[in-house]
């Protein structure tokens, strides 16, 4: 089981991308990821290992670690006293060697000093040897990744030469090439792309097999063709190695030159492997146990179990009843000295009473010494090994369309799974899918429903559901396997959209035979193919035909905004993202080099001319069949497209059109519109009019002939579309990229700089990329600065929360009238963003915001200044993001649908009548939460709903004792405790939830939560989850399980007491940071209500039987001092008795813990009220424990004592008065576990028949032959003479009756006097449905005729009438 566990962890290590994975446990003096260890300073200075500052480098370089691995602990010469130091720090060892030490003291010497040495000897031996192997298997790996080769640069050489990974240094040059491993975390300094660009797979750090894009360091001097070490005369200074894989910062400095800022796209970390780059250089900042990755790198997790704590308890109260058994054997040894001091009785007459007892004191903790039961620990740890054995084994967790199975990371908390009382999941993702899907906007305050998209999702269901076992089917992302992305056949119009078919196999192989598949993340299908709303597209076809004229109307007006609107929307969706582009045939796609920003229409026009239009398109992309959207769209005069118009025995299309047009209507007639727009909109009106005057100058002369040719252009536009591959780091990114390429306004490649963009009616254009905002769990917002491709204007388009973006966009410059249709539009996108979630759909807000030149210079120089800084950053970078996102322009929002996963209301509905608390902690809105907690079931049609959303921390006070009376008032009957629940569901929002975690209002927060049923937190941040779990965890005192997906619930994960990850859409993080992975959430059912319930309920009570084997056992010797004058003398042989614990009964327990079912499976998945036993611990409590000892005590009185009366009077020697009783108890001990075990299988007979066959071969082979072993307890012909008697085995048999007699009565009696309420409401179902059969059948043998059809069971369709049932 050992070498099962280590395999397995071996094969989850981030050292190698092969399948064999080192172990990894940090040495002495090496960071690790609980204890980060710096060097001296608060910074690292980096040299070039072979520049000109080679004395500065020497100084310096010297407290740098090289980039060598070692992970073993020891080595030849420090195996055998670094091995015993370590594991003399577990006391059991030292409680093993205190008393094999103490036996060898002659004056409280029990037994031979070879016996007690046995049971230590075995423990270190075991240990050892399996350390030796683990660390050997240590040894191999390091040797094999130390080996490797990578180019590093060679001063004296002046080239690149081979070295292995363990020779390279800080400082060094090195030079990788497309799919080699990275040995060592590099600053990116030269990429062969010309844009400077890199591409790196990180699969082997965070399980993401989306390819991350990396960039050279910002600055034109590195890069280049004429790069060359030698050249590079720069100062790196740089943050202390620490964990954090998304963090790096510093800056580079050159000589006489200003700082350049460093960030984590700069950095190549350790492990990850390069990808579509045929080459890049790098300079070693961090090496060796000093990386990233190998900082990361920890062994399994280790929990202590509340069922240990437990246990430490009662090991506790067995050591202080050994104590007591000692101190009467010393008072009563010292009292016998005392009253007999005849020279017959041979007692040393010059040793005092007290001093014999001292000693005897001593003797008798050797004696005694099992009846701690400190083996038990090993015995736990081995059934636990077990346990995860079946719990990973069980094909129920494999899901084969991700080719995934549970994962067991914690490797000792199993028995926490049959014991929680809350449980705390995320929405998206853990709910849900997690698989984002375009569902329908609104731009400019109009609402875009979307019908034919939505019937399209819904058919695509069915259609799902139905061919399940048909599709193409999709591999995990950590099983690094191709997942086809294609889009619908183009020959299916909008008709056969409820004609879908999944792909032919020929199709299937096609994509599996490619050359050059890939992998794309999260462009299934359903995501890509989006179906456009026909009067969005009617909109965007007026921009793209020639019939646009801007005249003097206030329509055209509203045409000319509505317009900029919608561009800016699409084009906001396709480049706010850090999605990476890439094709089958092409890895990617990159973007062509602009001469200068594009500053007027004129230059486009010239550009168009020379470039014929469609030149930025990528021509090495292969056709492919149009997509099933594209069919939309039919080319007419100058790239425009027209919208077929859906059947009409669909959902009325018209009319959701004619609505949109009405709400358009109404923004016009209630507001008169402005002849001109300040700033941004009247610049956009000019670019539109630019554009028109442009098109009418494209489309003089020969136009036909144009337009044909355009038209093929397009048309090899858009089949080239279909093959593009969009990867993307959230689901999210990729939905709205697809939908923007719904609507043509497709991102086709992306560089460090530059993005390139076709935008409909316009073509491809190159987008100047000037920065990008990262999305963080603080702002929950995105933006990226750019210049705009037609006005040439800064532009930030900012996409986020709709909480955080309504905010920013409050205020709006300009005329009167231009605030109150802003004002409309805010009032309006409001509305739809409340529709939208009440429909459980997730809202992102799209915003915009036109800088001019000097305002962007001056946030820049902010902006530089805060990347180049390294103490402060996060907080220089924030402070510069905000003063960057103030003032938006709104444009729109959009609705992105996220299906619930399979069961999920069933499984939460069983976890509730399971007796578990079921919390929500989510990011999203609350109408969005409370719809989904309906369609999952946590929130019920006769629930009452509390919701608390707070201006102020006062409010949210008096609320909170609002809602706390009204809890209390609604409370029947009940205790007004924490524990009293109701039907009441509490709804809070993040800020609410801030003011009632802190100190004033925890307490009244914490009393109303857990007077709930269920507790929904709303736009909660990562920390907040975790504060959340922390206080019912620690304030309550309950049992804990936390279950996320994405990186954002890695915090909650790991405070609570069970965490466990769900492999998903969002990388590994959350699942790397886990007890338990799982693929989906339906899992956490069979996993808490069945393997839980197993693994408590096993372990609980093998701990009872092994505290009741040993306590059982070691009351015969004691019962035995009385008649010995408590002089520590024993009656059975050493030998026998030291195997007996370690032999002869060991393997019982493992069995009974690791196979034993008190319920079916299939008993326990539908009775989840079972569960409720195992989670308030009525199994293994103080109650219990006592019962046992106490149970232990009558067992081993009846076993001394029936018989030493049976033999009383006889000539019996001592050995012979202790052999049937040491038989006696081996039978006793076997068959009180058979009573106690709810399953006996083949396995079980086996074992307890070959320890009883063990037992007897041993005694009777050591009686035969050994003559002089055991000197003065001499077995020699003792059990062969005593075997071969009847009076033997009747003392056998009748003290096992006597001994267990009670056990079976008070066991027969207790099932079936105090059997559970929920077994026996199942009987009764069972019997009331078997009485109605039999009513059916005798209906049917007096009322069935020879033509009539039978009722009964199996025709429910008929039923008899009341007064004709008899029964």
């Amino acid at each position: 089981m050992e070498r099962f566990h280590w395999v397995r962890h071996r094969c989850r290590q981030l050292l190698s991308v092969d399948s064999e994975r080192g172990w990894y446990s940090p040495p002495d003096g090496f960071p690790s990821k609980s204890s980060l260890q710096r060097v001296s300073g608060k910074r690292r200075t980096v040299l070039a290992r072979h520049g000109p500052h080679q004395q500065e480098y020497e100084a310096v370089s010297r407290k740098y670690k090289g980039n060598g691995i070692r992970t073993t602990k020891y080595s030849l010469l420090t195996f055998i006293p670094m091995n015993l130091f370590q594991q003399f720090h577990r006391a059991a060892n030292l409680y093993f060697l205190f008393l094999a030490l103490l036996n060898w003291v002659p004056i409280v010497e029990a037994f031979e000093k070879e016996i007690t040495m046995i049971p230590l000897l075995v423990v270190l031996t075991v240990i050892a040897i399996k350390d030796a192997l683990e660390d050997y298997r240590r040894y191999l790996f390091d040797k094999k990744v130390n080996n490797n080769l990578v180019r590093v640069f060679c001063g004296k050489q002046k080239s690149y030469v081979d070295r292995c990974w363990s020779d390279v240094r800080v400082g060094d040059f090195v030079r990788l090439s497309c799919n080699e491993i990275i040995p060592a975390d590099l600053l990116l300094l030269y990429s062969s792309d010309p844009r400077g660009v890199c591409y790196i797979e990180t699969a082997n750090l965070d399980g993401e097999t989306n390819l991350k894009q990396r960039q050279v360091v910002s600055d034109s001097s590195l890069q280049g063709s004429d790069f060359t070490p030698e050249s590079f005369h720069s100062r790196i200074e740089c943050e202390n190695p620490n964990n954090d894989l998304n963090r790096f910062k510093g800056y580079i400095e050159h000589s006489g030159e200003a700082r350049v800022g460093l960030h984590s796209s700069n950095l190549l970390l350790r492990s990850c492997t390069i990808r579509n780059t045929e080459t890049v250089v790098g300079i070693v900042v961090y090496a060796g146990h000093e990386t990233k990755a190998m900082m990361n790198n920890s062994g399994p997790r280790y929990k202590r179990s509340q069922l240990e704590k437990r246990l430490n308890t009662d090991v506790l109260w067995c050591v202080a009843l050994l104590i007591v058994m000692c101190l009467i054997a010393a008072v009563g040894h010292g009292l016998w000295v005392k009253n007999y001091r005849h020279s017959v009785f041979q007692v040393d007459g010059e040793i005092s009473p007290a001093l014999a007892g001292f000693y005897v004191f001593w003797t008798m903790i050797i004696v005694l010494q099992v009846l701690i039961p400190i083996s038990l620990y090993v015995s736990i740890e081995i059934v636990k090994l077990g346990q995860i054995y079946f719990i990973h084994n069980d094909l129920d967790f494999y899901n084969e369309q991700l080719d995934s199975r549970i994962q067991c990371r914690a490797l000792n908390i199993t028995e926490d799974l049959g014991q929680i009382q809350y449980l705390f999941s995320d929405k998206t993702g853990t709910l849900t899918e997690n698989k984002m899907v375009f569902r329908r906007c609104s731009i400019y305050g109009v609402e875009y429903p979307h019908v034919e998209n939505a019937r399209r999702l819904e058919v695509y269901e069915a259609e799902q559901n139905e061919a399940a076992g048909h599709t193409v089917t999709l591999k995990s992302v950590c099983s690094g396997k191709s997942m086809s992305c294609r889009s619908l056949s183009c020959n299916r119009s909008s008709v056969s959209l409820h004609t879908l078919t999944a792909e032919s196999p020929e199709e299937e192989d096609q994509l599996s035979n490619h050359a050059a598949a890939r992998t794309g993340a999260f462009c299934s299908r359903m995501a890509k193919d989006v179906v456009p709303d026909p009067e969005l597209v009617r909109k965007l076809n007026s921009l793209c035909s020639s019939t646009l004229r801007l005249r003097d109307s206030s329509t055209e007006s509203l045409s000319t905004l509505e317009l900029t609107y919608i561009t800016d929307f699409f084009l906001a969706l396709a480049i706010c993202n850090s999605v990476v582009v890439s094709s089958p045939s092409q890895p990617r796609h990159v973007v062509p080099e602009a001469q200068a920003p594009l500053k007027s229409l004129e230059e486009i026009k010239l550009m168009f001319q020379r470039l014929n239009f469609y030149s930025f398109s990528t021509p090495q992309i292969k056709s492919s069949p149009r997509s099933f959207t594209s069919k939309l769209f039919t080319r007419g005069k100058t790239g425009s497209f027209n919208f077929n118009t859906p059947p009409s025995n669909s959902i009325d299309g018209s009319d959701l059109a004619l609505d949109t047009s009405q709400e358009t209507c109404t923004l016009k007639s209630k507001v008169d519109l402005p002849d001109r727009w300040d700033g941004e909109d009247s610049a956009a009106r000019r670019s539109l009019e630019d554009l028109e005057n442009f098109r009418d100058l494209k489309g003089d002369g020969d136009g036909a002939k144009q337009n044909v040719d355009l038209d093929r252009d397009v048309q090899s536009d858009e089949d080239s579309d279909d093959e593009l591959l969009y990867e993307a780091e959230s689901p999210d990114e990729a939905a709205l990229v697809h939908a923007a390429r719904a609507y043509h306004c497709t991102l086709r490649g992306r560089s460090a700089k530059s993005l390139l963009v076709d935008l409909p009616g316009i073509g491809s254009l190159v987008v100047q990329l000037l920065h990008i905002l990262p999305f963080d769990s603080n702002r929950k917002r995105m933006s990226v600065v750019v210049r705009h491709p037609l006005t040439g204007q800064v532009v930030v388009y900012t996409k986020g929360a709709d909480s955080v973006i309504m905010d920013l966009a409050e205020k709006r410059r300009g005329s009167e009238q231009a605030q109150e249709i802003y004002k409309h539009i805010r009032q309006q996108t409001q509305k739809h963003l409340d529709m939208y979630a009440r429909e459980g759909l997730r809202t992102l807000c799209i915003a915009k915001k036109i800088l001019e030149e000097d305002e962007y210079e001056v946030w820049l120089k902010r902006q530089l200044l805060a990347e180049s800084s390294i103490e402060n950053q996060e907080e220089l970078m924030l402070d510069s993001a905000e003063r960057l996102e103030n003032d938006l322009t709104l444009l729109g929002c959009t609705g992105i649908v996220d299906r619930l996963q399979e069961d999920v209301p069933e499984t939460i509905e069983a976890l509730q009548e399971a007796g578990i608390k079921v919390w929500v902690l989510t990011g999203d809105k609350q109408e969005t939460a409370v719809n989904i907690a309906n369609a999952c079931k946590l929130l019920l049609s006769n629930d009452r709903l509390l919701t608390a959303n707070c201006g102020s921390k006062d409010a949210c006070a008096a609320l909170l004792e609002e809602l706390l009376i009204e809890v209390r008032r609604e409370v029947d009957g009940e205790e007004s405790s924490l524990h009293s629940t109701s039907n009441f569901i509490l709804v809070i929002d993040g800020q609410t939830l801030e003011w009632a975690l802190q100190d004033e209002l925890k307490a009244s927060f914490l009393e109303l939560s857990c007077k709930c049923k269920a507790v929904i937190c709303c736009r909660s941040t990562p920390l907040q989850k975790s504060q959340v779990v922390q206080l019912i965890r620690d304030k309550i005192g309950v049992m804990t399980l936390a279950v996320g997906d994405g990186a954002n619930d890695v915090s909650m994960i790991q405070v609570a007491d069970v965490g466990i990850g769900i492999s998903g859409q969002e990388g590994m993080q959350a699942v790397m940071s886990s007890d338990f992975a799982i693929s989906r959430f339906k899992h956490l059912k069979k996993l808490l209500l069945v393997h839980g319930h197993w693994c408590y309920h096993r372990l609980a009570n093998m701990i009872l039987y092994f505290i009741y084997k040993n306590v059982m056992y070691v009351n015969l010797l004691f019962w035995y001092q009385f008649f010995c004058g408590f002089s520590g003398s024993v009656m059975i042989n050493s030998w026998v008795l030291i195997l007996f614990n370690l032999v002869f009964t060991s393997v019982p327990p493992l069995i009974y813990g690791i196979l034993d079912r008190d319920m079916p499976a299939d008993t326990l998945m539908k009775l989840p009220e079972l569960y409720g036993a195992g989670g308030t611990t009525k199994i293994y409590i103080p109650a219990t424990f006592w019962i046992t000892i106490l149970d232990a005590f009558y067992q081993s009185v009846v076993c001394f004592f029936v018989p030493y009366f049976a033999l009383a009077g006889s000539d019996v020697g001592i050995l012979s008065f202790g052999s049937p009783i040491n038989t006696s108890a081996l039978l006793i001990i076997l068959l009180h576990q058979v009573i106690e075990s709810n399953t006996l299988t083949w396995i079980h007979m086996l074992v307890l028949l070959l320890s009883t066959i063990l037992y007897f071969g041993f005694v009777l082979i050591y009686s035969a032959f050994c003559v002089v072993c055991s000197h003065p307890t001499n077995l020699f012909r003792v059990e062969t003479v005593q075997m071969s008697q009847p009076l033997f085995y009747i003392i056998c048999a009748l003290t096992t009756f006597i001994a267990l007699l009670p056990r079976m009565l008070f066991r027969a009696l207790f099932n079936s006097l105090h059997s559970s309420a929920t077994l026996r409401s199942a009987q009764r179902d069972e019997e009331a449905a078997e009485r109605y059969r039999q009513r059916m059948q005798r209906w049917n043998m007096k009322h069935t005729g020879p033509s009539s059809l039978p009722v009964c069971a199996d025709n429910p369709g008929l039923e008899p009438s009341g007064d004709e049932v008899v029964s």
